[in-house]
C-alpha cells in the first residue's frame, strides 16, 4: 500500500492537463479493451465505456461485469489504479473551483468581457450606482475596482479587482478598452475635499491613459475643482456636495419637489427620463414632439438643451441626443421600432 501511496502522492504533483490527458486514456483504452476481451458481455465501445464509468467512480449498476479472468484483470486494475486516478481528477475540479471562487471574492481576476460599466471606489453611492445599472439594464455587466481585501458585492453579473486604481496594471485588469463607461466616485474615506479630487482626478488620468476614448463619469466634490481637469478627457462631472445643498433648498421653496426629481433619476417605477433613437421620419423637433406625443412619450430635451418647447421648428441636427418621459414599456416600443 505504502508504493500505491507514493505513486498517488507523485499524480497528485503532476500537471493538472498530464492527469486529465492519462485519465482520458486509461477510461478509451480499457472501455476498448474489456469490449475487445469480452466481446458477448459488452458488445459495443458504449457498453464497455459504460462499464469502466461505472467501476472507477464507485457507483457500481451490476448490469455490466466481466466474466473472464482477463476480464478481471482488466476490472482489478481499474480498482487500483483508475479509481485512484479518477479520484485524483474530482479532486483537483473541485479545488480548481474553490481557488476560482477564491480569486473571484479576493478580486484577483482578470476581466475579458466586452460592453461592461467599471465602477471606482466602493460606496454607498457606488451600491446605489449598481442597483441603478441593474434596475436599468439587468443583463449588464459590472466590474468593481477598490483595495478592499474581499469583494464587496458579487452576483453573477457582478465582478471585483482589487487594487490601486490609479496604478495602470489595476485598470488594464478590467478591460476598459471594452468598457461601455467607467464611473469614477469620490473617496469618502478621505476628509478633505481637495485630496478627495485630487485622487479623483489622478485616477481619472489613469483610465484615460489606458483608453482615451472610453466614457468617464466622475464624482467631485467642489465644482471649482473642474478646472484641474482639463488635461483629462471626462465627459462627466457629478457635483456630490452641491445637488444635495440644491435639492434640499429646492424642496424647502417647492414643497414635494424632491419626489420629482427621484422619479426621474429613478427606474423604480412609474415614468422617467429616456434618452431614444433618432426616427429618419423626423426632420424637424415638432415632427418628433408630435410623433412622441401620439405614442405616450414627451419629448423634454437635446443633449442639455430644455427648450424644445421654443424651437418646434428648427432642424434636428444629426448629432442630437433625444431625451423623452414616459414609462419603461412606451420607451421599449420605441426602441424597437425605430432601430429595426
Amino acid at each position: 500500500m505504502s508504493l500505491i501511496r507514493k505513486l498517488m502522492m507523485k499524480v497528485v504533483r503532476v500537471s493538472n492537463g498530464f492527469i486529465f490527458l492519462m485519465t482520458a486514456i486509461l477510461v478509451v483504452v480499457s472501455s476498448a479493451l474489456i469490449t475487445f476481451i469480452e466481446p458477448n458481455q459488452f458488445e459495443t465501445f458504449y457498453d464497455g465505456l459504460w462499464w469502466v464509468m461505472t467501476t472507477v467512480t464507485t457507483v457500481g449498476y451490476g448490469d455490466y461485469s466481466p466474466a473472464t479472468g482477463a476480464g478481471r484483470w482488466v476490472a482489478i486494475f481499474l480498482y487500483i489504479f483508475g479509481i485512484g486516478l479518477i479520484g485524483v481528477v474530482i479532486g483537483k475540479i473541485i479545488d480548481g473551483f474553490s481557488v476560482f471562487r477564491k480569486k473571484r471574492e479576493e478580486g484577483d481576476i482578470v476581466y475579458s468581457g466586452k460592453g461592461h460599466y467599471i465602477i471606482i471606489g466602493w460606496s454607498k453611492k457606488a451600491y446605489y450606482a449598481v442597483k441603478e445599472i441593474i434596475d436599468t439594464k439587468p443583463e449588464a455587466e459590472i466590474v468593481i475596482i477598490d483595495d478592499l481585501e474581499k469583494a464587496p458585492y458579487l452576483k453573477e453579473h457582478i465582478h471585483y479587482i482589487r487594487g490601486n486604481a490609479s496604478a495602470k496594471e489595476t485598470v488594464l485588469k478590467a478591460n476598459v478598452s471594452e468598457a461601455e463607461a467607467v464611473l469614477i466616485f469620490a473617496d469618502d474615506r478621505i476628509q478633505d475635499v481637495q485630496l478627495v479630487d485630487g485622487k479623483t482626478l489622478l485616477v481619472a488620468s489613469t483610465v484615460e491613459t489606458c483608453d482615451p476614448n472610453v466614457h468617464i463619469v466622475v464624482e467631485i466634490m467642489e465644482e471649482e475643482h473642474i478646472k484641474n481637469f482639463v488635461h483629462v478627457n471626462v465627459n462627466e462631472f457629478v457635483f456630490s456636495t452641491q445637488t444635495v445643498s440644491t435639492l434640499a433648498v429646492r424642496s424647502a421653496f417647492t414643497k414635494g419637489i424632491s419626489g420629482f426629481y427621484g422619479q426621474l433619476i429613478s427606474r423604480s417605477h412609474g415614468d422617467d427620463l429616456f434618452q431614444i433613437p433618432l426616427s429618419e421620419q423626423w426632420k424637424t423637433y415638432r415632427d418628433a414632439f408630435d410623433d412622441l406625443l401620439k405614442r405616450g412619450a414627451t419629448l423634454v430635451a437635446d443633449r442639455q438643451n430644455l427648450s424644445i418647447n421654443r424651437m418646434l421648428d428648427e432642424v434636428i441636427p444629426p448629432d442630437a441626443e433625444l431625451f423623452v418621459i414616459c414609462d419603461k414599456e412606451t420607451y421599449k416600443q420605441i426602441e424597437r421600432e425605430y432601430q429595426s
